[in-house]
């Protein structure tokens, strides 16, 4: 609206006075520089703005222009491999027009305009066609198969004509009679980012999202379609952490979120992507990703913007009936800018300073995440996993974003700032964290890798337990005063922690292990277990059983290729073989 003016200006919030007609979340653009913002609080005809690009320079009097629509984005082939800010604004087209900083007010299409995509069809004229059924599809990389949907908002229809060619975004690629109209669908959809994308139904997380880290898959695995977060103090490895499950993950699509950051740690991501070979395909794993990078030194508004747009992209593929994984890093930054808006806008504080709804935010963000049926006639499937790093001040799990993250989501995985120093990495605490899934993903791993999966999980986790026990009592009275067999439960656990639970992500071959190597090497750890203690039994001195050679090839098994599994049989043998020698 022409008459509507600002009034006030304090850092990203704007108050503004003529905007009687405007709705909540409604964008708008402030001040002659055309700054992009959304309004956060309405009262009478003012109306409170939070501006997603610095506001130095912005007085009172400036007019502001409603656009009458929600902060939304644009979903259309060109995704892949973008590289966008906190609200889709992509980066190297900014670059290329306003240089090496972000000119405030810029406009740029989020999805190119020009580039043509070859759209070859999936129904013919005639053809019923239902909300979310795919009517095409165009190659928009080697590894990702874009799949054109019908628009939410047909119910039902007809194909009146629809052909293979080379076509934008916004030309039109089929027509559809609904009632007594036609309309007309290209490629390019629009979908407001606080607002989850429909679905059929939602399944139970009965599929675990193998993520190649021992310690994630074997003791605290997460579910496809499931949540997790990753709290630690600084320097702990949260986001290495995140950059591996990145990496790794069994996912389709990757979306990663750079939420209030530093810059250096997007960099990596930038450098790293585009030349780490994707295991599945062959191909740079930037062909499957999403960037969103809303570091530390852009606008504090922007980053509460940034999680919906991940989160409103990855809706999109898992709609197409792909396997997403969305990593938050971190939630903490995008916290702070709830509560710094909160702030400006005078609201009764909650715990800390932070809003009163920050639970509900996080509740909202995570609930997005889940494993569905989609909105179509064909029953596909797709999964949406949320993994979100927390970055507590001074590691204190105790503080209200850690709390409420972990009312939300069903894993934990603790990092240890103690571990961390010793340089135990991923520096994840076996007594501290824990997952709800296990016991839903117990078929799946006696089915698919092993029927004893469990209980050597279950086994192993006894003997890590036991072993914070026993160091207690060592501390006091010392080793010497323990029994045989609780000095070699010692030893094993000594052998879980560095033979297995340790992983250096650096290193070409330790940095991924798959599921059926996770249960090799855990087995081979636990079968040395039992058959010393069996030799034990049987009168051998412990020190002569913890001397043997085969206790070398266990502390290397780690670094055999996935190719090499027959290895792990040989050195089963060598265990029974030297054991039996040894009584």
């Amino acid at each position: 609206m022409s008459d509507a003016r600002i009034v006030k200006v304090s850092g990203p919030l704007v108050l503004a006075e003529g905007l009687a007609d405007a709705k909540m979340y409604d964008v708008v653009r402030v001040g002659e520089k055309r700054l992009i913002g959304e309004i956060i609080e309405l009262r009478g005809g003012n109306a409170s703005i939070q501006v997603y690009e610095e506001t130095s320079g912005i007085r009172p009097g400036e007019p502001v222009e409603t656009t009458g629509l929600p902060l939304s984005v644009e979903l259309a082939p060109g995704l892949m491999r973008a590289i966008y800010d906190g609200i889709q604004r992509p980066l190297d087209l900014v670059r290329q027009e306003a240089g090496d900083f972000i000119t405030r007010g810029i406009e740029v299409p989020a999805i190119d305009r020009s580039k043509k995509w070859l759209f070859v069809p999936a129904v013919k004229a005639g053809d019923k066609v239902a909300a979310g059924d795919i009517i095409g599809t165009v190659r928009e990389t080697v590894p990702v198969e874009h799949r054109i949907m019908v628009p939410v908002d047909i119910k039902e229809g007809t194909v009146v004509e629809i052909a293979e060619k080379e076509a934008s975004v916004e030309e039109t690629i089929a027509k559809i009679q609904v009632g007594d109209t036609v309309r007309e669908v290209c490629m390019l959809q629009r979908w407001p980012v606080r607002r989850g994308r429909p679905y059929k139904e939602k399944l139970a997380p009965v599929i675990p999202l193998s993520s190649g880290q021992r310690v994630i898959d074997a003791f605290f695995p997460i579910a496809k379609g499931g949540t997790a977060c990753v709290p630690g103090p600084f320097g702990s490895g949260k986001t290495v952490v995140q950059h591996q499950l990145a990496k790794w993950a069994d996912a389709e699509i990757i979306v990663y979120i750079g939420c209030g950051e530093r810059g250096n740690e997007m960099t990596d991501v930038l450098l790293e992507f585009p030349e780490l070979e994707d295991p599945k395909t062959g191909e740079p794993l930037m062909e499957r990703t999403v960037l969103i990078a809303n570091t530390s030194n852009m606008p504090v508004a922007a980053r509460e913007a940034s999680i919906y747009t991940g989160i409103t992209i990855a809706e999109y593929f898992r709609d197409m009936g792909y396997s997403v994984a969305l990593m938050a890093d971190s939630t903490s930054r995008w916290a702070e800018a709830l509560r710094e808006m909160s702030g400006r806008l005078e609201e009764m504080p909650g715990e800390e300073g932070y809003p009163a709804y920050l639970g509900s935010r996080l509740a909202e963000f995570y609930e997005r995440a889940g494993r569905v049926i989609c909105l179509g006639s064909s029953d596909r499937e797709g999964s949406l996993s949320a993994i979100g790093a927390v970055s507590p001040p001074g590691g204190d799990l105790s503080e209200p974003v850690t709390q409420a993250t972990l009312r939300i989501v069903k894993v934990f995985w603790g990092l240890d700032e103690k571990l961390a120093a010793r340089r135990h990495f991923p520096a994840i605490n076996w007594l501290l964290s824990y997952s709800l899934y296990s016991d839903q993903l117990e078929a799946y791993f006696r089915e698919k890798i092993a029927e004893d999966w469990p209980e050597l999980r279950r086994d192993a986790m006894a003997l890590l337990q036991k072993e914070a026990e026993l160091e207690e009592i060592v501390r006091l009275v010392g080793i010497d005063a323990l029994s045989a067999g609780d000095r070699l439960a010692l030893e094993t656990a000594k052998s879980l922690r560095d033979d297995f639970l340790y992983q250096n992500a650096f290193h070409e071959i330790d940095t991924y292990a798959s599921l059926p190597k996770q249960y090799r090497i855990l087995k081979l750890v636990l079968h040395f277990h039992a058959q010393a203690a069996k030799a034990m039994a049987a009168g051998r001195p412990l020190e002569e059983i913890l001397a043997l050679p085969v206790r070398e090839e266990i502390a290397r098994a780690r670094l055999l290729p996935e190719d090499n599994m027959n290895t792990f049989d040989i050195m089963m043998k060598h265990i029974d073989d030297q054991l039996e020698a040894a009584a």
